[in-house]
């Protein structure tokens, strides 16, 4: 099922079904070393899931339902099935924003992975139109819940043994978690237990050369402030407005591919506050990282 959320569409199928997410994994053509995230309707039933000490308890107070993937121990193994955990002894859990895909949610009753409706490695869907184009023939139901409000994927902490590490910035900040928990540690080693971690992610057909000044001859220009406008020029946001910026993100990805240019050039974001997320999937779309 193509399942809209408040950060991008997703594709969704039960979460305790291996044959289901092993069809998620084929529709996709996503490495099956990747977890997938596990979406509920409340944080009840997220707690009976995965095992939450009071970090997890606190975080999932101030953001659920909301972009906040939290990575814990399972609890419940039969609730959301190896494949979909990708072998770890851990879960992926989140309670998503957007009220149609909570009512989907609340009438399934159970868990329900939903991976960006996208293919392996392109960029996410924001817009049901997007979403339908990449995987639609492969659900057996599309949701169409209108352009997702947020635009980034969730961000991901694991809240294990030691301190709160973050695994992937997304659209609530380190700043705001760290309001919450405390200083944040790096990923390290529990970074396999987050999705979108690939050097290579959110990548469109054209490559993508980050933080430059202005496009070269022959490519497309993703802007970001004051800007002049051109034919191959797509700003972000021209108030250079992060949270603007991120909600158009992936969409301008794929209109700048759709240029067919000899490469996307994106104007520097800065790296603060959503900048932070933003930059992550830059990065990633260009190969940087790791």
């Amino acid at each position: 099922m193509l399942l809209p959320t408040e950060t991008v569409y997703g594709l969704g199928a039960d979460a305790a079904d291996p044959a289901a997410v092993a069809a998620i994994f084929e529709a996709k053509g996503r490495p099956r070393f990747n977890p997938l995230i596990a979406h509920v309707h409340d944080a009840e039933t997220a707690a009976r899931i995965a095992a939450f000490d009071d970090r997890a308890l606190a975080l999932a107070a101030a953001f659920w339902p909301g972009p906040l993937t939290i990575v814990a121990p399972i609890r419940d193994p039969a609730a959301v099935c190896d494949l979909a955990r990708a072998g770890l002894d851990t879960v992926a859990i989140r309670v998503p924003g957007h009220p149609l895909s909570r009512a989907v949610l609340a009438a399934f009753g159970g868990p329900v992975v939903a991976p960006s409706a996208n293919r392996s490695g392109r960029p996410s869907p924001t817009t049901f139109a997007d979403a339908f184009a990449e995987t639609g023939d492969k659900a057996a139901a599309a949701l169409d819940g209108g352009p997702c409000q947020v635009g980034l994927e969730s961000t991901v902490v694991a809240v294990l043994d030691g301190p709160v590490r973050l695994l992937r910035p997304g659209a609530v900040t380190r700043a705001q978690l760290e309001a919450v928990v405390g200083p944040l540690a790096p990923a390290d080693d529990d970074a396999r237990r987050s999705p979108g971690r690939l050097a290579l992610h959110y990548a469109p057909d054209a490559p993508v050369r980050i933080d430059a000044p202005e496009p070269r001859p022959g490519e497309a220009f993703l802007a970001f402030g004051p800007w002049p406008a051109g034919e191959a020029v797509l700003n972000l946001s021209p108030a250079g407005d992060l949270a603007e910026a991120a909600a158009n993100l992936f969409a301008f990805l794929r209109a700048a591919d759709r240029l067919n240019p000899t490469a996307i050039a994106v104007a520097p974001i800065p790296d603060e506050g959503l900048g932070e997320a933003i930059n992550d999937r830059l990065r990633r779309a260009a190969g940087f990282v790791g």
